[in-house]
């Protein structure tokens, strides 16, 4: 008899450990987002990118400018060096190359700022959102959230009601909107 009290028992304690386990199985709060929609979609990623294309044009205009005149000079020398001879088209043609390789070094220095500026700006943009979602996880009470998109996805599969994609952007969007329209 004590042997099938203490089985039971033992049943009992068995069957109440396997409820409390499923019952935190159910409360583990799980979601991911998909980041390529998330920089296409948000408006301040958007805006961004077109206010630093703006500047990378207004960069790039007086090399561009330069680079059409001296296309010009070039033109007009191929012309003139059969009437000038052969001494002024060699020393012409050494200053045209020389003002090429100057005009070519400002415009690599041009695109290593632009490449600088822009991967800060990506990356201080990012960091805003990653620091967006950690505040939303805490405040949601997710355990994970994990990241998706085509170059580098951490999640293969998930099932939809999972995605929180949607909403995040949606409530980036609005946060964006509040704090564009005080400006």
């Amino acid at each position: 008899m004590k042997k099938l009290l203490v089985l039971v028992a033992l049943g009992v304690a068995m069957i109440s450990c396997q409820e409390t386990a499923t019952a935190k199985k159910d409360d583990f709060k799980t979601g991911y987002i998909d980041t390529s929609v998330l920089l296409e979609k948000y408006e301040k990623f958007t805006d961004e990118n077109e206010k630093f294309k703006v500047k990378t044009e207004e960069l790039g205009r007086p090399i561009e400018a330069k680079g059409k005149q001296l296309q010009a000079e070039m033109a007009s020398f191929e012309k003139a060096a059969q009437a000038n001879g052969q001494a002024w088209a060699q020393q012409k043609a050494a200053q045209l190359q020389q003002r090429e390789q100057v005009l070519v070094q400002e415009r690599n220095q041009i695109m290593a700022q632009i490449e600088t500026e822009g991967g800060a700006l990506k990356d201080s943009l990012v960091n805003d959102v990653k620091k967006y979602i950690q505040a939303y996880g805490k405040k949601e009470g997710f355990d994970y959230i994990f990241t998706t998109s085509d170059a580098a996805p951490n999640v293969i599969y998930a099932k939809d009601s999972y995605n929180l994609t949607d909403k995040l952007l949606k409530q980036l969007n609005e946060e964006y909107k509040a704090t564009k329209e005080k400006k």
